[in-house]
């Protein structure tokens, strides 16, 4: 019997299920899709269309790719976020569901009447940026990062989205040399404790670049980093918001405290984890 596009996916999902994916069943019906080029309805209305050898060749090499643990974002080479399509590959994190977390806490108070200047640290694949960039039409932003490979992937992504008239991205460390100011930093910074990157799950230990990760050795050297430059860089009642480890909410608030800030929160993402810590500046003393 000739293999057909429902035959393909359950096979695919078999394999996936073996080796432990998560969700099975979505993952195997995304390579599918991508392999045959089709879409999910022609799974619903025509499900026993036959698939060639040549077909079922290159849906082998991707369901090998997914056994071996290597994100579905990768494979595909894009993902949602904020109903953006974003490129992604593996200079950059995979963004993720929880990070729009930060996006929603970085708009609060952000004035839609008047423009705004954005700065993100670490920007990748520009997930952060361009999301509060879409949501605020007279803001410019800024993205720094420390990898060329990160830059050349956010880049195309403000290029995709429309956005290449009002942001910008530089290779830098941090805020090193950047000039203000700014009304709002945002910063997904790698906050995972050194010694903790060999425990994570095989899709980010094996396959997510650990200069997104690695945040010394309790996790927090970007935010200390960060902060020791970012003051100079807010007007005063700007905001600074931070995504963090879902433990590091009481860490990352006394650090924004003792560098000057104020209105100092957590926010929760869907899952109740916390996920971000933001804070007012308050301004120089005297």
């Amino acid at each position: 019997m000739s293999a057909t596009l429902v035959s393909s996916w359950k096979a695919a999902q078999l394999r996936l299920t073996a080796v432990g994916i998560d969700t099975p069943a979505l993952d195997a019906r995304l390579l599918v899709e991508r392999a045959f080029n089709v879409a999910r309805a022609d799974l619903l209305t025509d499900p026993k269309r036959p698939v060639s050898e040549v077909q079922l060749a290159d849906l082998d090499v991707l369901v090998k790719r997914r056994e071996a643990r290597e994100p579905l974002a990768y494979i595909l080479g894009q993902k949602e976020f904020w109903s953006m399509t974003l490129q992604v590959t593996a200079a950059v994190l995979t963004p993720r569901p929880d990070t729009e977390t930060v996006v929603h806490v970085a708009l609060l108070g952000l004035p839609e009447d008047r423009p705004v200047r954005v700065l993100d640290l670490g920007v990748g694949s520009g997930a952060i940026l361009l999301a509060v960039l879409k949501d605020r039409p007279l803001a410019t932003g800024l993205g720094i990062d420390a990898s060329p490979e990160a830059l050349a992937i956010a880049a195309a992504n403000i290029e995709a989205n429309g956005l290449a008239d009002r942001s910008t991205v530089v290779l830098g460390h941090w805020a090193d040399g950047v000039e203000g100011p700014f009304d709002l930093i945002i910063s997904n910074p790698p906050y995972i404790a050194s010694e903790e990157i060999d425990t994570l799950e095989a899709e980010v230990r094996d396959w997510e670049p650990r200069l997104a990760l690695d945040g010394g050795a309790d996790g927090l050297d970007a935010y200390r980093h960060i902060l020791g430059d970012i003051t100079r860089l807010l007007v005063p009642g700007g905001r600074c918001v931070f995504e963090i480890g879902y433990q590091q909410a009481a860490a990352v608030s006394a650090l924004m405290g003792r560098a000057g800030f104020s209105n100092i929160g957590t926010n929760k993402d869907l899952t109740g984890n916390d996920r971000a810590v933001s804070g007012t500046w308050r301004g120089m003393a005297g």
